[in-house]
């Protein structure tokens, strides 16, 4: 009995679908790019229901004449190459002769068109890659193609696509590619029955990244322009202040095809080495033009993958002229006089004040500053064994839980060598050793020095503030207590659409953390209320970070896990490393630390402290053997 068979063609197609239709945002790139290729100055782009029901793009192209119609639909039939010589001068965008015949495989196509030679229209309908009619039709020059019901004989993967507003929001972010990709090319993107964004054609790139990122991001771009060999490189640098927390502002093009490569991101990134903290991605458009036979846009499927025949002179040169362009700039802002200072938060009475605001002034009395008690509740006087009028001297203290993993002294394996789990140790984490602790000092502006008994402790400040922080946090987001502060006036931000996209998944979240945010008319949004405990972090700047977080990969599940994620990343607002803090703070800080079910580590896993005894020293410096 033979158990290998041929499959059937209906089978064929949808398996070869997969390779090229993931998502609505997958179709909406083929159609469109195939109305680049046919010569069309205009696009329209429209969606519902995030493009699961409905999809429609019209362009004023070339159009495809009657006799081509059928053909058109077929697997690997294409007018863009002839034969295999043509995919090593590729300079379309579209040349696998797959995308429509996969789309129609999984969907419901109308292909409405008429060429240039044609005196009427064509209308063509075929539905999970069958034909259900086709018909002459009365119709301007250009194509129109609608595609309806993604997935509709195929639920299983149906079910796999996300909700309407994230899955439009993967469809905005590739209209936006493909907008700045081809500035020459009026872009209108409407979704639901709102206009997302409208670009003119006119070439202007500068006017292009005005109208999809905002005044703000226009005005803090320089031009770059090189050349050198078979490349060349023009294009807009952000200028450092312009700066992002992840790679998702990094705009780069090849031949006109937007494209992911770490070859020309880590060599930007070298270019801006000397502008940018580590951690920090520039903003940039660039439009890099090199021979179609030095690249390879033929590796992935979705030909968002791109392969250099010499990456080393590609990732030589774009540095190389990054870094000239940003050299000859003026790069210390502006300061323009008379011009209304930064809005500062104005605190809710309700919210209480961080001890950590307190790090601005020099030399705290700590007897004095009924300021000093921090967010826990903890007054710094009590901790130092000062007399406060009306409560005890600690030790009065809470019952601490401990973790499952804490070692007991009683439990305690003896070994030769010295070994981190003796900071856990009862006696060491308790309210009664906080007075014993010896503060030696501060070292790199990150890690504070303590000694107790025979034992050096090294704690983390940013890693500590951050546990502490996220505690505090989550605590008051299970309970529904969280406090904001005003920000008079509002903040007015202007958000790419994907990041619309984001913000509209997580509204409940974002509102839920303490941020009040209202729309403001297009892709502007006005910030009103933000959480508290921001410690001196630009309430934009954390924002932003935020949602690129969210970007850059979505969170799923209960409203709690992400609640406690979101919390996660609300903590980047803790006290960073080299930021000088007091005494009277860093003890404070202590006492919350150990107020904890796990002081041990941040919410991203990293210790908060670490632990060396004094016979490990010993042996270090040979004094012991």
């Amino acid at each position: 009995m033979s158990i290998i068979h041929v499959l059937n063609n209906e089978t064929i197609n949808k398996i070869a679908a997969g390779e090229v239709v993931e998502r609505p945002a997958n179709v909406v790139k083929e159609l469109v790019e195939n109305s680049i290729d046919s010569g069309a100055n205009a696009i329209t782009v429209e969606i519902k229901d995030g493009g699961i029901s409905f999809i429609r793009v019209t362009d004023n192209g070339s159009g495809i004449d009657k006799e081509d119609v059928r053909e058109a639909f077929l697997r690997h039939a294409t007018s863009k190459i002839n034969d295999a010589s043509d995919l090593n001068i590729i300079g379309t965008l579209g040349f696998r002769g797959e995308a429509l015949s996969s789309i129609a495989a999984v969907s419901q196509v109308e292909l409405l068109t008429k060429s240039n030679d044609d005196i009427i229209g064509t209308q063509y309908i075929i539905e999970g890659g069958k034909e259900i009619g086709i018909k002459d039709i009365g119709i301007p020059g250009g194509t129109t193609i609608i595609v309806r019901n993604i997935f509709f004989n195929t639920p299983a993967r149906r079910k796999f696509l996300k909700s309407a507003i994230t899955e439009g929001g993967y469809i905005a972010d590739i209209l936006e590619h493909l907008a700045l990709a081809n500035p020459d090319i009026s872009f209108k993107f409407i979704m639901g029955s709102q206009i997302k964004f409208h670009t003119l054609g006119n070439g202007n790139v500068k006017e292009l990244i005005y109208r999809l990122f905002g005044k703000e991001c226009a005005d803090a771009v320089v031009p770059i322009e090189s050349s050198s060999g078979s490349y060349e490189l023009t294009g807009f640098l952000g200028k450092p202040e312009l700066n992002r927390s992840t790679r998702n502002y990094e705009n780069y093009f090849i031949n006109g095809r937007y494209v992911k490569s770490d070859v020309i991101s880590k060599a930007l990134e070298e270019g801006y080495k000397e502008y940018l903290m580590q951690h920090r991605f520039p903003f940039c458009v660039l439009y890099i033009t090199t021979d179609p036979g030095q690249t390879d846009v033929n590796v992935h499927p979705t030909k968002m993958e791109v392969r250099f025949q010499d990456s080393v002179g590609m990732s030589d040169f774009i540095s190389s002229a990054v870094s000239s362009a940003l050299k000859v700039r003026e790069m210390i802002p502006d300061s323009v006089l008379n011009k209304p200072e930064s809005p500062k938060p104005v605190v809710n009475n309700k919210a209480p004040e961080p001890f950590e605001q307190n790090r601005i002034k020099e030399n705290v009395s700590v007897a004095i500053d009924e300021k000093l008690i921090n967010e826990s509740g903890i007054d710094i006087r009590r901790v130092l064994g000062e007399n406060v009028p009306g409560k005890a001297p600690y030790p009065e203290k809470p019952e601490i839980q401990k973790e499952s993993n804490v070692i007991k002294a009683s439990d305690a394996v003896i070994v030769n060598s010295a070994v981190q789990m003796e900071m856990f140790d009862d006696r060491l984490l308790s309210y009664d050793a906080v007075s014993d602790y010896e503060i030696v000092g501060q070292i790199f502006g990150t890690y504070w020095l303590f000694t107790y008994k025979d034992k050096l402790i090294l704690m983390d400040q940013h890693a500590a503030h951050e546990k502490i922080k996220y505690e505090a946090l989550v605590k008051r987001l299970n309970e529904k207590t969280t406090a904001s502060q005003m920000i008079s006036p509002a903040m007015v931000i202007t958000l790419s659409p994907t990041e619309l996209s984001v913000l509209n998944d997580y509204s409940e979240n974002f509102k839920a953390l303490g941020y009040e945010i209202e729309e403001f008319g297009g892709q502007d949004i006005s910030l009103r209320a933000v959480p508290t405990d921001l410690y001196g972090r630009d309430p934009k700047e954390l924002f932003l970070d935020v949602l690129d977080e969210l970007a850059e990969g979505r969170i799923s599940g209960v409203p709690e896990v992400i609640n406690q994620k979101l919390a996660s990343m609300a903590c980047k607002s803790a006290v960073k490393g080299n930021t000088p803090i007091s005494e009277a703070e860093v003890k404070a800080l202590l006492a919350d630390l150990l107020t904890l079910d796990n002081p041990y580590n941040c919410p991203h896993g990293r210790p908060t402290m670490i632990t060396m005894t004094r016979s490990e020293l010993d042996k270090r410096f040979k004094r012991i053997v």
